[in-house]
């Protein structure tokens, strides 16, 4: 029997509130309807208080914010969701804390978007990377894309540090015209590396849109399309865990 009862999806947000609405925009923006009942049900916890990701990855110094959002992911399926999301690129880095601790899925961010970028742009060996410093450290995609024969290309560190900047930017509520000529400048250094493609791999960047000078690939719109998809049972969530259960 073919199930047609559309699923809750569970936003882990906040990380950061500007992101999140920005996600629930794109799935808003993305989901056919006539009506107010005709959109998908979501349960979103913005909760900003998840700690650092910045301190805790890059400065070394921060309180792990794997116990906090796997919190959230168990309200989150205590209150009803089907599946989980994680509104954040680099928060995937606790991935597993998140999907060990719930009996529901989770969408990983992280394969999505690398199936992707392998689907879309199956002759292409170089990929630029606009995301936090902390996505670079982690590997988070660099060990994806290397399995797939793709080199992520990342800006030169004083141009990371720019990016940087305009990550916190956005994070203060500041999407303005120097932000985004600053993040503009940041794409042109990806192009003098032999980038022809770059990918938006932080929420707060995809909260600027994709006025660049190269063609761009945005996480945050992958997200919401799989979103759309999952709840509307047009696509099948396989829960790729091995919880045990």
């Amino acid at each position: 029997m073919t199930e047609t009862k559309e699923k809750i999806v569970g936003i882990l947000g906040g990380m950061g509130p500007e992101a999140t609405v920005d996600l629930m925009q794109r799935i808003i923006r993305l989901t056919p309807a006539l009506d107010d009942a005709d959109h998908i049900r979501c349960i979103v916890d913005n909760n900003p208080k998840v700690p650092s990701r910045i301190k805790a990855i890059i400065e070394g110094n921060g309180e792990d914010p794997g116990p906090c959002m796997a919190d959230m992911g168990r309200r989150l399926e205590t209150w009803g969701a089907d599946f989980l999301a994680i509104a954040c690129n680099t928060a995937h880095y606790y991935y597993d804390s998140v999907q060990q601790a719930v009996n529901i899925p989770v969408i990983n961010l992280i394969d999505l978007v690398a199936g992707q970028v392998s689907g879309n742009f199956p002759n292409q060996r170089k990929i630029g990377m606009l995301a936090s410093p902390a996505v670079a450290m982690t590997g988070l995609y660099t060990q994806r894309f290397s399995r797939m024969g793709i080199e992520d290309v990342w800006p030169d560190p004083d141009q990371q540090a720019r990016l940087l900047s305009v990550i916190k930017a956005v994070k203060k509520g500041d999407t303005g015209p120097t932000v985004r000529d600053q993040y503009r400048k940041v794409g042109e250094n990806l192009m003098h590396h032999g980038a022809e493609t770059a990918l938006i791999a932080c929420t707060e960047l995809s909260a600027l849109g994709g006025d660049l000078p190269l063609p761009t690939l945005d996480a945050a719109e992958i997200l919401a399309i799989e979103i759309v998809q999952v709840a509307t049972n047009r696509k099948m969530l396989v829960d790729r865990a091995d919880r045990g259960r």
